[in-house]
């Protein structure tokens, strides 16, 4: 008995963290700059969460050793075709959060924004996102806002079937309301 009351409260426990690991729903997170040592677009430029308006914006934030977690959410995405005007997505890797050489992470982003120039991708060097959004460290985030930039999706983790239904039909209301 006292076995299967201490699972019980690791779970609860797993599922409370991971609750705070998600941007509130209906809120604008606090504006981020990526620039310089903080990280930024691959490009070299800096990257503003201000950004994230005027359109639908999906945002991947991502540890690269968890990079292909939510492929299928990704791919699910693309698939719908979304209009170029009212849709866009940003990734954000974590590059603190791995043992990979940031060389080769560099590499690797600069390849597939030329490979996708639709998405912006951008660097974090110090787990700004972690420490000012509270998304998860070590993990693999997707967070939709509306043209306002409010927070209308946001799930840490790999998302199931339900959440990638879920979080496109969210996009298609947003869409169709603009």
């Amino acid at each position: 008995m006292k076995t299967k009351i201490s699972a019980f409260l690791v779970v609860l426990l797993l599922l409370g963290v991971n609750s705070f690991s998600t941007l509130p729903v209906g809120e604008t997170p606090a504006k981020i700059t990526l620039s310089d040592n903080d990280g930024g677009r691959v490009t070299g430029e800096a990257w503003s969460s201000s950004e994230l308006v005027g359109k639908v914006w999906v945002l991947v934030y991502a540890d690269p050793d968890e990079s292909d977690l939510n492929e299928a959410a990704t791919e699910a995405i693309k698939a719908k075709d979304y209009p170029d005007d009212k849709y866009s997505s940003v990734a954000v890797v974590n590059m603190a959060a791995t043992w990979k050489p940031n060389f080769a992470i560099n590499m690797i982003l600069k390849g597939k924004q030329k490979k996708y120039p639709n998405t912006i991708y951008v660097r974090d060097m110090n787990k700004t996102l972690v420490s000012k959004w509270g998304l998860a460290d070590d993990s693999n985030d997707i967070v939709v806002f509306d043209p306002n930039g409010n927070v209308i999706f946001s799930f840490d983790g790999q998302l199931g079937s339900d959440a990638i239904e879920e979080m496109l039909s969210l996009i298609d209301a947003e869409i169709a309301n603009m």
